[in-house]
């Protein structure tokens, strides 16, 4: 295989055939309940204290009364789900971001131009040269992870093959069942991806798919061959109301409103869009049509670091569109609406009794809980569980619900490290020994294949 189809093969990997599930390992759940007590962003609102119980994996008590008999952390900080990210190509994450030395028409135009070539393509060519099938994700996933998320959507199906992931993929097996597809590039009449988008489809009609992600007018708005894609895709009946639109960056009002009135879903990621194409989506008409919006960061190349900076820039760029956005509602494109827009929010999204305890801790950074939350970046995350795992989180927390203390026997896949100032510990393989590999492990791999490694703690 050429470098070249190699780099293609990375890239456009999407998941259109039902998987299977991955091998399992065993969570390391803590041994008795735990409660979190702090601020408490609710299903239904947020409340400056309360306590969140966690039992056997499950959210098992949200409540203003402290339980009793529980091991109670006092985090004094704002605890909420974990957050959702809908759009991005996780093995790309590895990779610094990347300068973009001009503004492009589309993104066919930036996957053919020589210095992305020379920045990501051919370092990515080297990776996949160079090391086993899912390294690039595991690095990902540890930085979702430390940046609050704990559902992601774009990994490669292949990571999952012979490991659990460490973090959701919400579009391949996810709580017992697939319900979700996944494509790059609206495929041409000739292509070979085209019977495979029908059969999509197929599933779409049938019920057997909730949510298929579709990048779709990636570009400036007035760009030809944005049109011609959008055409296209109306032409085929892609317009479902279980289609998520990736972008739409260069779509008119008309269209956005188009799509809206179909049922479908946009996932948005400003930074990415306006690096790339100095402008981006008609977020704000989306909203005012009724059309539910969830936020992505993309990939490191050129959009944010982590899916809280996405937060922030969308603030801002809605604000600027006329369409202010409260607090609420953009922590909500992250948790609770990110979690509708998957086909997930039966389990995903909020904090809710019997639901898997997925769930972050944030510094408080404002009296207003989910003001808190649009003011943080990943150096304000002091926790992490995943179904009631805890994976990341302040040193102290972690020794306490794990019990891995200085001098026990500490699996391989737990370490401590320094995160922005504050003493941490990550555990990238669920406290299960057989078949875990150490965050320092993938990274020293990464970097000896590629010295310019992005830094996850920068």
């Amino acid at each position: 295989m050429s470098h070249g189809d190699g780099f293609e093969r990375a890239y456009r990997r999407g998941v259109t055939e039902p998987v299977g599930p991955p091998p399992r390992r065993t969570r390391a759940l803590p041994t008795a309940p735990f409660a979190l007590h702090g601020a408490v962003i609710t299903p239904e609102a947020a409340w400056s204290k309360g306590y969140v119980t966690v039992a056997d994996g499950r959210v098992a008590d949200v409540s203003t009364t402290a339980p009793q008999q529980v091991r109670v952390i006092d985090t004094n900080g704002v605890i909420l789900p974990g957050l959702v990210d809908l759009h991005g190509h996780p093995e790309f994450n590895v990779f610094p971001a990347w300068e973009p030395p001009t503004r492009y028409a589309n993104r066919y135009r930036w996957r053919a131009s020589a210095a992305y070539r020379a920045l990501v393509r051919d370092p990515q060519n080297r990776l996949l040269d160079a090391l086993p099938a899912g390294t690039q994700t595991v690095y990902a996933e540890v930085r979702a992870l430390v940046g609050g998320v704990t559902a992601i959507q774009g990994a490669s199906a292949a990571s999952t093959k012979t490991r659990e992931p460490l973090v959701r993929n919400v579009d391949l097996w996810a709580f017992g069942q697939h319900k979700a597809r996944a494509m790059i590039d609206l495929p041409s009449a000739s292509s070979r991806d085209l019977p495979r988008l029908q059969k999509v489809l197929a599933d779409i009609a049938a019920g057997e798919v909730t949510a298929f992600y579709l990048h779709l007018a990636e570009g400036a708005r007035g760009d030809e061959r944005s049109r011609t894609e959008y055409q296209r895709f109306v032409d085929l009946g892609a317009a479902t109301p279980a289609t998520n639109v990736i972008h739409g960056s260069a779509l008119s009002e008309a269209q956005v409103r188009e799509l809206a009135d179909a049922g479908c879903r946009l996932v948005w990621s400003p930074q990415s869009n306006l690096r790339l194409y100095g402008e981006t989506t008609l977020a704000g008409v989306a909203l005012a049509a009724g059309m539910p919006v969830a936020l992505g960061a993309d990939w490191l190349p050129s959009g944010s670091v982590s899916l809280l900076d996405e937060l922030r820039v969308a603030r801002r760029v809605l604000a600027g569109q006329g369409r202010p956005t409260t607090a609420a509602d953009l922590v909500g494109m992250v948790t609770s609406g990110a979690a509708r827009v998957a086909g997930l929010d039966a389990h995903l999204g909020s904090l809710a009794v019997g639901r898997p305890a997925d769930l972050v801790v944030l510094e408080r950074l404002h009296e207003d809980p989910y003001e808190s939350v649009c003011l943080a970046d990943p150096a304000a995350v002091r926790m992490v569980c995943i179904g009631g795992d805890v994976s990341y989180a302040r040193e102290d927390w972690f020794a306490e619900l794990t019990g891995l203390v200085d001098g026990a026997a500490w699996p391989s896949s737990v370490e401590r490290l320094i995160a922005w100032g504050v003493p941490m510990r990550v555990d990238t393989g669920f406290g299960d020994v057989a078949g875990a590999r150490s965050l320092s492990a993938v990274r020293a791999d990464l970097i000896a294949a590629y010295p310019q490694i992005g830094p996850i703690f920068a």
